[in-house]
């Protein structure tokens, strides 16, 4: 089996590639203090020795600090900012706000930048859509969201970009008149019947830019799923065109055992790469796609490529949704709002606290729309 390194995005804080080299983290069995007939060459191979534990374990710190950095708002830590937030904490959350504003308080200044333009919608669904839980599974949205999500779609094209699997989270939201880009944006469809408001260029849209690594994908589900049945709480999640190991329920005194198992596995699939999202360590083909490219494709699928009389807005709160975001960033059309309570870097132009707030967005867009429509002169 191949031992080559595992490819990581340039958005990732943390490089695996160095971890996952053909030396070990620690090398066995342990160079003897003497070498040969010389006492300097084992002198030399200790410390290098020394040295190898050293930056494994640096290593190793580093990828823990970056699990936790990648869900900062642990329960403990949400309460107490609550209970008696420092004056520096306070500082800093007010200096975020002024920089990525509350799209609900800044909704007149959204709206205005859409005149003439057809806004797009773009949604993530965990924890935009519906409350991140423990279980996965168990991230069901509310009724009430899936009729703000209805009635967005009667006036806009809208679209669902996760990472879970298309048809998972498609049983999830229910709503056949929406796109659906599953797997981060690796396995897209539109709906059978195309809206009203789809340019006469558009394209009916089908999209699997990864087909060729399913078998790749089941086959390292299967091994994580056993290699992790010794770590309490982690949940392998096969979401067909990349695999989820989730540990929101495992002990933190075990992420660094965690993430070890999962790059051993790795080691032997140079095809595949590891990224982060919110409690979750995540295994991806190498193509470079990513929900960046998935909007690129859905807004060219829509017939707004290279168009000027769109919008695209795109809300999420994942670390995954940042390629996105800096899509709309680079572009200078439309933007990137954040769910989020607390300051994090970001390409988003603005913020919503949680998915109540998205809700609200939703509702005042759609009755802006309404409203909008009644105002015009009948023809």
């Amino acid at each position: 089996m191949t031992k080559q390194n595992v490819v990581v995005p340039e958005a990732m804080a943390i490089s695996v590639a160095a971890v996952t080299n053909s030396s070990p983290l620690f090398p066995y069995p342990p160079p003897r203090s003497g070498c040969g007939s010389g006492g300097a060459g084992g002198v030399a191979l200790k410390k290098k020795y020394l040295s190898q534990l050293e930056l494994g374990g640096a290593r190793m710190n580093a990828w823990v600090e970056s699990m936790k950095a990648s869900s900062p708002t642990h329960a403990k830590a949400a309460a107490a900012l609550a209970a008696a937030p420092s004056v520096g904490v306070q500082d800093e959350h007010a200096t975020w706000i002024m920089r990525h504003p509350s799209a609900l308080n800044k909704f007149e200044q959204i709206i205005s930048a859409s005149k003439g333009k057809q806004i797009a919608m773009f949604l993530d669904y965990d924890g935009t859509l519906s409350p991140i839980v423990d279980d996965p599974d168990l991230a069901i949205m509310s009724d009430a969201m899936r009729d703000a999500v209805r009635n967005l779609a009667r006036f806009f094209p809208t679209a669902i970009v996760s990472g879970r699997c298309r048809d998972k989270v498609y049983n999830f939201v229910r709503l056949a008149e929406l796109y659906y880009a599953g797997s981060h944006g690796m396995d897209i469809k539109g709906p059978a019947r195309g809206p009203r408001y789809m340019k006469a260029k558009a394209k009916a849209v089908f999209f699997q830019p990864a087909g060729e690594f399913l078998p790749m994908i089941h086959e390292v589900y299967k091994v994580l799923l056993e290699k992790t049945k010794s770590t309490p709480g982690a949940k392998v999640e096969n979401n067909k065109f990349c695999v989820s190991v989730h540990y929101r329920c495992v002990d933190e005194k075990s992420w660094s055992g965690l993430a070890e198992q999962v790059k051993s596995v790795l080691k032997e699939y140079p095809k595949l790469r590891l990224t982060q999202g919110r409690k979750v360590l995540e295994i991806r083909p190498t193509i470079k796609w990513d929900k960046g490219k998935a909007l690129e494709f859905l807004l060219e699928s829509l017939g707004f490529a290279d168009c000027n009389d769109v919008l695209p807005v795109y809300i999420g709160d994942d670390r995954t949704d940042e390629d996105a975001f800096k899509v709309l960033r680079d572009r200078g059309q439309g933007f990137g709002i954040l769910v989020s309570k607390f300051p994090k870097e970001t390409n988003a132009s603005y913020s919503l606290q949680e998915p109540s707030e998205v809700m609200d967005f939703l509702l005042r867009l759609v009755e802006w729309k309404r409203l909008s429509l009644k105002a015009r002169p009948s023809v």
